[in-house]
């Protein structure tokens, strides 16, 4: 799987984990330098507290597109660490 955004690819894995639609890459299949944290974080009742992740690609920015949870629940520790992506960003085969 390959997350794409602005012609750029953000993150590759073979090793993604699909939750409610989403597919969460391993850290180490992201491309750091295209991601600047963010001071945003949501609740989900049983994940636990996202954190987020804005792109920046050639300039170009992306607010809160990525996120993971640094800590999660025990229903969700599969995908402790694990980067998804929404915003106009493409997940493809």
């Amino acid at each position: 799987m390959k997350a794409i955004w602005n012609g750029q690819v953000l993150a590759e894995s073979e090793d993604t984990v699909v939750v409610e639609g989403n597919h969460y890459f391993p850290p180490q299949s992201i491309n750091k330098d295209l991601f600047q944290e963010s001071a945003t974080h949501t609740v989900c009742p049983w994940k636990g507290t996202a954190s987020y992740y804005t792109l920046d690609v050639e300039g170009a920015q992306n607010k809160d597109a990525a996120w993971y949870y640094p800590e999660t629940s025990e229903l969700a520790k599969n995908i402790k660490g694990y980067v998804a992506f929404w915003k106009g960003v493409e997940v493809v085969k």
